[in-house]
C-alpha cells in the first residue's frame, strides 16, 4: 500500500510538470523527491550527474559548430538528397534525418529540413504528411542508435552499474543501430500509401479553393565561410575517437592505469575539447552559442533528467524488493512487456534520456537479460505519442497544405502511426539481431 501511494506521488509529480513544461518540469520532480524522502523516508540516490554533464558538452559543441554554420552544412548535404529522389521523399526524407541525428546527437535538427521536405514534396504532388511526419519521428528514433547521445550514455552507465561493463558502446550500436535504421525504412514504405493523395483529398482541395494554401518559395542557400566546414570535421572527429573508444575499450586505458575509463568520461571530455578546437581554429562568437536554440533546449532536458530522473531512480531503489517480488517472475518470462514501460514513460517524459535514466533501472531490478534490455531500448522513442514535441508542432506549421496535422481528439494525430510502426518494427529487430547474435 505504501509503494503505491509513493508511485502516485511520483506520477502526481511528473504530470504536474508536463503540465507547467519546461524546466517545470525538473522543479517537480524535485519536489516529488522531497515529499516521498520526509513522508516515507525515500532516501534520495545520487543525482544522474553524468547523463546531465553528457547533454551539456554535447550540445555545448554542437551549439559552437551551429555558431559558424557547420549545421547548416548538414542540413545542405540532406537537402540535396531529397531533392535527388523526389518521387520517393516519403522514404528518403525520414532516413535522412534520422542520419542527421546520429551524426549530431539531436533530433531537432530535423527542424532545418522541414522546409526542403515541404517544398520537395508539394512541388511532386507527394501528401506533404507522409514526409514530413516521417522525417519528424525518424529524427526521434535516431537517438537510440546515436553514439554521442545522452540516452546511449546513460544506458552505457546502467549496464556498468549493474555489473555488465562488457556489454559497452560497441554492443548497443550493434543493435539498435541497424534495428532502428530497419524500423525507418519500413515504417516509411507502408506510410508511402497513408492518405489520400492531394488530387483526390476534398479537405485539400477546399483549402485551394479557399486560398489557404501557400506554395512553398524556392529556398536559397547563402554563402557559408570556410570556418563552417572547419568546424564539421572537428565534430566528425570527435564522433569518430567516440567511436573508437567505444568498440575498442583499450584505447581508453590510460598510461600507468590497466582498467579502461568509463565511456560517460570519454565522451564529456572529447566534446569539450572538440569544442575547444573550434573556438581556436573557427573564431566562434560565444556569446552567440550560449543563447542558442541548441543550449535553449539543453537546459530543458538537463532539468528533465535532474528532478525526474533523480525521483524515479529514488524511487525504484527503495523500493527494489517490491518489484523483484511482485513483477520478477512476469518480466523473466514475458520480458517484453517492460517495452510498454518504457513507451508509456517516454510519451510523458518527452525525453529519451530521461526516460532511459528513470526507467531503466526497474529493468536491471526485475532482473531482465540485459541485452534484452538493449533490445527494448529503441521503445524510449516514443515521444511522439503526444504531438507536443517542438518538431512535431514546426511539422504542423511548416505543412501549409494542411495534411500534417494535430487531429479533433489529440492522439489521431499525423505522428502517431509512422511512429508506432518505426518503434514497435525496432523494438522486433532487435530482439531478432540480439537471438541471432547469440548474445
Amino acid at each position: 500500500m505504501i509503494t503505491l501511494i509513493e508511485f502516485i506521488i511520483l506520477f502526481g509529480a511528473i504530470l504536474l510538470g508536463i503540465r507547467y513544461g519546461g524546466v517545470a518540469l525538473g522543479m517537480w520532480g524535485g519536489l516529488g523527491l522531497i515529499v516521498l524522502s520526509i513522508g516515507f523516508g525515500v532516501v534520495p540516490t545520487a543525482p544522474p550527474i553524468d547523463v546531465m554533464l553528457i547533454i551539456f558538452a554535447v550540445c555545448m559543441c554542437a551549439a559552437c559548430m551551429d555558431s559558424v554554420g557547420g549545421l547548416d552544412i548538414l542540413v545542405r548535404i540532406a537537402a540535396r538528397i531529397i531533392r535527388k529522389n523526389p518521387k520517393y521523399v516519403a522514404v528518403v526524407a525520414p532516413v535522412v534525418s534520422f542520419f542527421l541525428t546520429f551524426l549530431s546527437g539531436t533530433g531537432n535538427v530535423v527542424y532545418a529540413i522541414l522546409p526542403v521536405i515541404y517544398e520537395v514534396s508539394y512541388n511532386t504532388n507527394v501528401r506533404p504528411e507522409r514526409a514530413m511526419a516521417g522525417a519528424t519521428v525518424a529524427g526521434q528514433v535516431g537517438i537510440t542508435a546515436c553514439p554521442i547521445s545522452a540516452a546511449v550514455a546513460a544506458m552505457i552507465g546502467l549496464l556498468a552499474q549493474n555489473g555488465f561493463e562488457e556489454i559497452g558502446l560497441g554492443s548497443i550500436l550493434m543493435v539498435t543501430f541497424p534495428a532502428c535504421l530497419i524500423g525507418v525504412v519500413v515504417s516509411s514504405f507502408i506510410c508511402m500509401f497513408l492518405g489520400k493523395e492531394l488530387k483526390d483529398d476534398p479537405e485539400y482541395l477546399a483549402r485551394v479553393a479557399a486560398g489557404q494554401v501557400i506554395p512553398p518559395a524556392p529556398i536559397v542557400e547563402k554563402e557559408l565561410p570556410k570556418e563552417a566546414t572547419v568546424s564539421v570535421f572537428v565534430f566528425f572527429g570527435a564522433i569518430i575517437v567516440i567511436v573508437l573508444a567505444g568498440f575498442f575499450p583499450s584505447l581508453r586505458v590510460l598510461p600507468g592505469q590497466t582498467s579502461a575509463i568509463s565511456m560517460s568520461l570519454v565522451i564529456e571530455a572529447v566534446m569539450l575539447g572538440a569544442g575547444a578546437i573550434m573556438c581556436l581554429l573557427c573564431k566562434p562568437d560565444v556569446q552567440k552559442i550560449a543563447h542558442s536554440p541548441i543550449m535553449n533546449a539543453a537546459v530543458v532536458s538537463l532539468a528533465a533528467v535532474f528532478g525526474i530522473a533523480w525521483m524515479s531512480d529514488s524511487f525504484i531503489a527503495a523500493n527494489r524488493d517490491f518489484f523483484m517480488e511482485f513483477a520478477g517472475g512476469l518480466a523473466q518470462s514475458a520480458p517484453f512487456l517492460f517495452a510498454f514501460v518504457l513507451a508509456g514513460m517516454s510519451a510523458l517524459l518527452s525525453s529519451q534520456g530521461a526516460t532511459t535514466r528513470a526507467i531503466m533501472p526497474l529493468g536491471f531490478a526485475l532482473g531482465i537479460n540485459p541485452m534484452y534490455l538493449v533490445a527494448m531500448f529503441p521503445a524510449v522513442n516514443c515521444l511522439f505519442v503526444l504531438p507536443t514535441s517542438g518538431p512535431a508542432l514546426a511539422a504542423v506549421g511548416m505543412d501549409r497544405s494542411g495534411t500534417t496535422r494535430i487531429g479533433k481528439f489529440v492522439f489521431d494525430h499525423s505522428f502517431q502511426i509512422p511512429g508506432l510502426l518505426m518503434v514497435f518494427v525496432a523494438v522486433c529487430s532487435a530482439f531478432l539481431i540480439v537471438k541471432v547474435m547469440g548474445f
